[in-house]
């Protein structure tokens, strides 16, 4: 099978619809993360050292094979990845400017079909995920801290502080690697 038809848009994912905040109190038991675990002065070097792994999957050879028909493939999940940082990033700063700010829904099924994350150029995206990830990265760094607790709230009316927008963060990009390579947390 050719790499177009097996990442072919015509096969669709079925849409993640959870509500994956229950990750802040509990270990996830797919990836293994451990939001409690998480301090902050630790999420810049995870989100830089995770941008770091993704340059190297985004390099594999089969980085368009999709291991599943319901699964993306590890190009699809770090075009993903690189939107979780800059909607991450949008947050935060909206955190740190305004008292409890609403953010927009971000539909990632939508994202993904709009953007065509199955065509794109792997090492592009790459260095676009290199790049959000140390913006965000940066932006985690510079949070002064009596602001770590600001609040904002999600369209489900979910609440985070930055730190708890931050861990919840990390849990994606930790997540997603598992997707793609089974490396689970701490591993």
């Amino acid at each position: 099978m050719s790499d177009a038809a097996e990442t072919s848009p015509e096969i669709e994912i079925e849409p993640d619809t959870k509500d994956w905040t229950w990750v802040l109190a509990e270990t996830c038991p797919e990836c293994g993360y451990e939001a409690w675990s998480m301090t902050v002065d630790r999420f810049a070097p995870l989100v830089r050292d995770n941008a770091t792994v993704w340059e190297r999957l985004l390099a594999e050879e089969d980085v368009r094979r999709r291991p599943r028909p319901d699964a993306w493939s590890a190009l699809e999940y770090g075009a993903h990845v690189r939107d979780v940082h800059l909607v991450f990033a949008e947050r935060i700063r909206l955190m740190l400017a305004e008292d409890a700010p609403h953010f927009a829904n971000w539909d990632q099924d939508a994202t993904a079909r709009e953007k065509r994350y199955h065509l794109a150029d792997p090492a592009v995206v790459a260095g676009e995920l290199l790049e959000a990830a140390a913006a965000v990265a940066d932006l985690y760094e510079t949070v002064a801290p009596d602001a770590w607790s600001r609040r904002g709230l999600r369209s489900n009316g979910s609440e985070f502080s930055v730190e708890t927008l931050g861990r919840y963060h990390l849990h994606d990009v930790v997540h997603h690697r598992w997707d793609v390579d089974g490396t689970a947390w701490g591993a």
